[in-house]
């Protein structure tokens, strides 16, 4: 407990980083408070769907675990589970072994770092690079992440500029998309060169076997579509039933993490490429983490296994505004990946309620953390209950014994608790109190605390009545007056939001006609800084040729498939533009079909197959997309259930160009990913 004090001194008086704290909280708040009021339900209803969604699956986790790992591997992934962290880090030390690794490049995952899995694999000699631009960062500067959604979210620009100027010997700068850019360059060779990817998982579904990954920067796609074999780590709890439950999710998990009504990637994993593929993994594992989380299934606290770690609660609660997340540590300077509200849960039930008990001390029982959760959990109770203590907080025994607290303090509170069980001595206790309360108020409604505490200086309490409240009830007749008529209660935040807003009532499927698809997709894609042409089938060809000498390319990555794309192919090679289906060094631009696309979101989907690398849509600068308004769809769940989709190895839906906030929440358009996207929409 006294080193947690001293982190957290450290914290208050550390300016810079309370600077970058007021930054994040504020934009991060206000952004998710937009994107929620666009949701296609009100949002207390889509919340109560989360809960009740991931409440079946922890209820019945087993049951769903054994349908999951079940399709998985039919799907051909190769399955493995991890009792531990020990267990999980010698899998994954096996798997590097056995194809004979040296570098390994990681996409952010949260149980990766609950598994202290990058110390392995360097302490045997393998390269493990962050990928991620806020992951990359603090590796750099050999730090532990702050937040689960922007890693380096402590950091100031200035500190970042210093950091790549020592690191990666660049001129120092300030200037955000330039130190964007060198992170791109550096990571671009580690991308192609890895002999193996690592990812968390958002999600597995449990009827379908498939993972379902989103990012933003497009680092995800690249360690799980470049190296050979890709190796993703998932919590056993991350499962939904469907892909149906998995829509009402994805609805929620991007608004309430980064304020988006859809992250950029969406990636649906069902199996290794397959004989036709041109890209993709020729092997893909999936360890299924325990670590805790059957016992934390069996205890109290169990509700905290809804969590989808979007870093909501983080983002509004008043002390992780205050101290950041590196002052969240064990009782011996032990470090937890999960800081704020949900860490001072989840890391006692999942580390020891010894080491990690105290966090759940720092908390002001606000409420800001529930009324922020999307999945709606009582985070408030949860943290109640980790104070309260017990034979550890697994033991459903009431054998309280609170940590972090001093003994006086213990000793005062359980006088408290006998005191409020005995009405009568509450009684007398209060009119006692309030005989003698003018002694020391001196007349004055407030009694002045002595400074025997910081508390002590800056409050004051009332003077105790002399005539408790109970006893004034019986003796006054109360009336109540009714609400005047156009009173209307305030039942939660969305109902404040709805003024702003323009309400949230559900947005109709029902389209009359594809004009009304087409214009939708538009002003979606648009919106997320993507480009819009609209052309005729028949002057389709001719109009990605002017497009391509636009750009001034004489070289690019495609696809090669029959049907819709051989008289763009055709047209292609009649002018002299050399097609290829792996990359070269110096193509600037991919050009591709879709499959399908989303007017809800502005969102394309494409599907690994023959002839169509999934490359083309993420190693160029530029990404051209050939869509057909025949294939645009209303909402997601219209398209997953497409049979190109669900007999696809790998699919993904992107929604605009690739994209970062990870220094200062300043917006950089273009990461890993293409800085431009551009859609052909032929009608």
């Amino acid at each position: 407990m006294k080193i947690f004090k001293q982190k957290i001194r450290q914290a208050l008086n550390d300016q810079v980083l309370q600077a970058a704290l007021d930054a994040n909280a504020e934009r991060r708040n206000a952004a998710r408070l937009t994107a929620l009021a666009s949701l296609p339900i009100n949002y207390e209803e889509a919340q109560e769907q989360a809960y009740k969604i991931r409440k079946n699956v922890i209820d019945n986790l087993e049951k769903y675990l054994e349908l999951f790992i079940q399709n998985a591997k039919a799907n051909g992934l190769i399955v493995h589970t991890a009792e531990n962290a020990i267990q999980a880090r010698e899998i994954i030390l096996g798997i590097a072994k056995n194809n004979n690794a040296k570098l390994i490049a990681k996409s952010k995952s949260m149980v990766s770092e609950e598994i202290l899995l990058n110390q392995c694999l360097e302490d045997s000699g393998i390269q493990t690079v962050e990928t991620d631009l806020g992951e990359y960062i603090i590796q750099l500067r050999g730090e532990h992440p702050s937040h689960i959604i922007t890693p380096a979210v402590h950091l100031l620009r200035n500190q970042v500029g210093e950091t790549f100027q020592k690191k990666l010997g660049i001129p120092y700068t300030t200037d955000i998309p330039i130190l964007t850019q060198a992170a791109r360059k550096t990571l671009r060779k580690i991308f192609l060169d890895a002999d193996i990817g690592i990812s968390g998982v958002n999600f597995g579904v449990a009827e379908s076997g498939t993972l379902c990954i989103i990012t933003n920067e497009g680092n995800g796609r690249m360690v799980t579509t470049m190296p050979k074999i890709h190796v993703a780590l998932m919590g056993i709890e991350r499962i939904v039933p469907t892909l149906e439950d998995l829509v009402k999710m994805l609805d929620l998990l991007p608004r309430s993490a980064t304020g988006q009504e859809t992250t950029v990637y969406t990636q649906f994993i069902h199996s290794p490429r397959s004989n036709n593929d041109l890209d993709g993994p020729l092997k893909r594992h999936l360890i299924l983490v325990d670590n805790g989380r059957r016992n934390t299934n069996k205890s109290p606290i169990q509700d905290v296994l809804l969590c989808i770690r979007c870093g909501a609660c983080i983002n509004a609660c008043p002390v992780f505004r205050e101290i950041g997340g590196h002052a969240y540590i064990g009782e011996k300077g032990e470090f937890t990946p999960y800081p704020g509200p949900i860490g001072s849960v989840i890391s006692p039930a999942l580390f020891g309620e010894s080491k990690f008990g105290h966090l759940a001390q720092v908390c002001s029982l606000c409420g800001a953390c529930k009324e922020a959760c999307p999945i709606n959990i009582d985070l408030p109770n949860l943290l109640l209950r980790v104070r309260a203590g017990g034979k550890e907080i697994h033991s459903k025994k009431q054998n309280f014994q609170p940590r972090g607290l001093t003994a006086p303090l213990i000793y005062s509170l359980r006088i408290f608790s006998f005191i409020m069980q005995h009405p009568k001595l509450l009684l007398v206790l209060q009119k006692t109190l309030g005989l003698f309360s003018t002694i020391f108020s001196l007349g004055k409604p407030w009694i002045n605390l002595p400074p025997f505490s910081g508390w002590g200086y800056s409050k004051d309490i009332p003077t105790p009545v002399k005539h408790p409240f109970r006893e004034q009830w019986v003796k006054k007749a109360i009336s109540f007056k009714e609400p005047p008529g156009n009173f209307k209660p305030s039942h939660a935040l969305m109902d404040q939001q709805k003024s702003l807003h323009g309400g949230s009532k559900r947005k109709s499927l029902s389209v009359k006609n594809r004009t009304i698809l087409i214009h939708k997709f538009e002003r979606e894609f648009t919106t997320l800084d993507g480009k819009f042409y609209i052309c005729s089938k028949d002057t389709l060809a001719d109009k990605v040729i002017e497009l391509l000498k636009s750009l001034k390319t004489e070289q690019i990555i495609s696809w090669n498939v029959r049907g819709k794309f051989e008289k763009i192919i055709d047209s292609l090679i009649e002018n002299n533009i050399a097609i290829n289906l792996c990359m070269p060094s110096n193509a600037k631009v991919g050009l591709t079909g879709v499959t399908a696309a989303v007017a809800e979101t502005g969102s394309i989907m494409l599907t690994s197959g023959e002839g169509k690398p999934l490359s083309a849509s993420l190693l160029p600068e530029t990404h051209i997309a050939i869509l057909y308004a025949e294939d645009i769809y209303p909402r997601l769940e219209n398209v997953l259930t497409l049979p190109e989709v669900k007999n696809a190895s790998a699919s993904v839906l992107i929604s605009g160009p690739s994209r970062t906030a990870d220094i200062e929440m300043t917006l950089t358009i273009g990461v890993h990913g293409p800085r431009e996207v551009i859609v052909i929409c032929a009608t």
